[in-house]
């Protein structure tokens, strides 16, 4: 992963915490991380968390000022290697499916050209209705790749299908995306 250009989206689920294992374990492996964080994400994380593991900015919002002149959107979606949303919640599953891009997050998404890589967190009840299964299929047949979810402790409390996969699955699953070509 060394030298790898990584876009992390991260988005409102209880299972963000474990996106800063993520960051830590990419970086460790020498990858250059851009974290790309929802309004809803940074409810459970705060921004500095990750600015710290990653060592670069973090951006939060389609607003923010940068020093360069560009679109960021544009800009960093040209950059990155591979988009990995870790964890991904239903509402963003849908908006990917149906190509809406009202956040930063979302606009990346769709402006970068390589598939993303998801990795789905969210309750089991959410996660089995119709409407998140079609839109994973729909992201599947498009070449997006899932990991997970797992079936595990929920947040409520419950062992269901719906936990984010381990870090170091996630992990593997972005080497072996790497390895199928970068795009630059």
């Amino acid at each position: 992963m060394k030298g790898a250009h990584i876009l992390l989206g991260v988005t409102g689920s209880i299972a963000a915490f474990k996106a800063a294992d993520l960051t830590a374990g990419l970086t460790r492996d020498g990858a250059q991380v851009t974290v790309i964080m929802t309004e809803s994400a940074q409810r459970f994380v705060a921004p500095l968390t990750f600015e710290t593991l990653a060592r670069r900015p973090v951006i939060t919002s389609m607003w923010a000022r940068t020093a360069e002149i560009g679109p960021v959107h544009v800009e960093l979606a040209e950059w990155a290697d591979l988009l990995v949303v870790a964890p991904a919640t239903a509402n963003f599953l849908g908006k990917l499916a149906h190509g809406i891009a009202d956040d930063m997050l979302s606009c990346m998404a769709i402006t970068v050209t390589r598939p993303p890589l998801i990795a789905p967190a969210m309750n089991d009840n959410m996660y089995r209705h119709p409407a998140v299964q079609e839109n994973i299929r729909t992201l599947r047949r498009r070449g997006c790749t899932f990991v997970g979810p797992v079936e595990g402790r929920l947040a409520s409390g419950k062992v269901a299908l719906g936990r984010l996969s381990d870090v170091e699955d996630i992990l593997t699953a972005i080497k072996r995306a790497l390895k199928t070509g970068r795009r630059k």
